[in-house]
């Protein structure tokens, strides 16, 4: 079975082994993970580097590479800054909780109008240029959350583009294709057990 795409040229590609989602720098503007093939988890499966795993399976990556990093990062979005809705609030009460417990900085991404080049990368991610702050900061394992899925997509094709920053996407709805890792349907409880294996890890514990 092959696996049809396009390259950024036009030209369509055939490739025999199926496309895997994986840290940069890929090039100026990778190929959208969506062209190559790859699909997205139905409910209880998660994303991971273009395949589909159970979500369970997902989370122990997600908490091994937090507790892993060397800088990890927190980038929350309008979905879960601007309290939209009664789950916002417990939702980030749980990121704030997973930060803390694997010593991920917090750059929010509260604004999604431009506002190059006024962004001061010491304090936030922007949409617009991601890579900025993931370089600036020497950011290895960046986690979205509260992000809508169009612009999470767009800022993640950036970073995998011109960084090697490992990324995870925690989706409201549908998962990521363009995140390294990503869970869909995430609530305060899917973070809160991401926190919990974090600490675990953290603890020597499995």
């Amino acid at each position: 079975m092959y696996i049809y795409g396009q390259s950024i040229t036009g030209d369509i590609l055939m490739i025999s082994e199926k496309y895997r989602i994986l840290p940069g720098p890929e090039g100026f503007v990778p190929v959208t993970a969506a062209l190559m093939g790859v699909v997205l988890p139905d409910e209880g499966g998660a994303f991971v580097e273009g395949g589909i795993i159970p979500e369970n399976d997902a989370l122990g990556m997600i908490a091994e590479k937090l507790a892993s990093a060397k800088r990890p990062a927190v980038c929350p979005g309008p979905l879960l800054m601007w309290q939209w809705n009664g789950g916002a609030g417990p939702k980030a009460a749980a990121v704030r909780e997973l930060a803390a417990a694997c010593g991920a900085k917090i750059y929010p991404m509260p604004d999604y109008r431009a506002k190059s080049p006024r962004i001061n990368p010491e304090i936030e991610i922007s949409v617009n240029h991601p890579n900025i702050t993931i370089q600036h900061n020497g950011i290895d394992v960046c986690v979205f959350v509260g992000v809508h899925s169009h612009y999470a997509n767009f800022a993640l094709r950036m970073i995998r583009a011109g960084t090697g920053c490992y990324t995870i996407c925690l989706s409201d709805y549908a998962a990521s294709d363009e995140a390294m890792i990503s869970l869909r349907d995430v609530d305060a409880a899917k973070i809160g057990a991401i926190t919990a294996k974090v600490k675990s890890i953290s603890k020597g514990g499995v």
